[in-house]
């Protein structure tokens, strides 16, 4: 199956020329970098790039980006199935067409009940879109797994984190573990830094199952609190000893207006 872009031109530039550009502006200069290191999974905005394509930016210039992602986002459309998989074809970018990993896609597939090779949730869904730019930019032959989830209770998230394990087991080099989230939404910048702290600190933590009941409990609009829970679960199982904040911002850093922000995190978890 082919997907082609449905944000280009709105969240990023739809030029390859252009896109590439911007995504210079927005990645660590070669001679600012730190030094790359491996990452079992990492937490990554999804809004326009010019509202958090540099917290994102951030965080891909850390991390190698090895030849394979799964790829984790929240169903803003509704639509397909709960736990959804495109499991097949090729996603055509404006940076150049990008593979689906079918026998990866297959075997995790194999180790999960609730995840269904359902191509709906995605045609519409911007939060997996966003991130493969990046992606390609520090890995131009990626293959990557997108995964679209709407809510899940704990126990099936942990189903699927605990399936992504074992489908990545044994791997090497390891697909790098991708879960797209904004954080508070629609807030001011001080209930929303607030807010935000407490789901950071779980996630800081290693904790899935408390930051599946903090945004639950505080009401936090985390978007992508599920894929998040989900790659925390997997990167734990796979030995995750650490998690990293590179860098918190909003966007009233952006549009000025602090009233109302929407919170974007960027971590890393090793």
């Amino acid at each position: 199956m082919i997907r082609n872009p449905v944000v280009a031109n709105q969240f990023y530039p739809g030029k390859p020329e252009a896109l590439t550009r911007e995504l210079k502006t927005l990645v660590e200069p070669a001679d600012k970098k730190a030094k790359k290191e491996p990452a079992l999974g990492i937490v990554v905005p999804h809004a326009g790039y010019v509202y958090s394509g540099r917290v994102a930016g951030q965080v891909y210039s850390r991390i190698e980006v090895p030849p394979a992602a799964v790829i984790l986002g929240p169903n803003h459309t509704g639509q397909g199935s709960p736990a959804s998989l495109f499991a097949e074809g090729e996603w055509r970018m404006p940076l150049g067409p990008v593979r689906i990993d079918r026998e990866l896609a297959q075997k995790i597939l194999s180790h999960s009940r609730l995840l269904t090779p359902d191509p709906r949730a995605h045609q519409q869904e911007h939060s997996l879109e966003v991130q493969v730019p990046f992606l390609q930019y520090f890995n131009p032959g990626i293959a990557i797994v997108p995964i679209c989830l709407g809510w899940l209770d704990y126990e099936e998230c942990r189903e699927i984190g605990q399936a992504l394990a074992r489908a990545l087991e044994g791997l090497e080099p390891r697909p790098l573990i991708v879960a797209s989230s904004d954080m508070t939404h629609y807030e001011t910048q001080k209930s929303a830094e607030k807010k935000d702290k407490t789901a950071i600190d779980k996630i800081l933590k290693l904790d899935p199952e408390g930051l599946l009941n903090v945004v639950e409990r505080d009401n936090i609009s985390m978007c992508g609190v599920i894929p998040t829970t989900v790659m925390l679960i997997a990167a734990l199982a796979m030995g995750a000893k650490k998690a990293e904040l590179v860098v918190y911002a909003n966007s009233g850093d952006v549009s000025g207006d602090y009233a109302k922000v929407v919170g974007y995190a960027g971590l890393i978890v090793a």
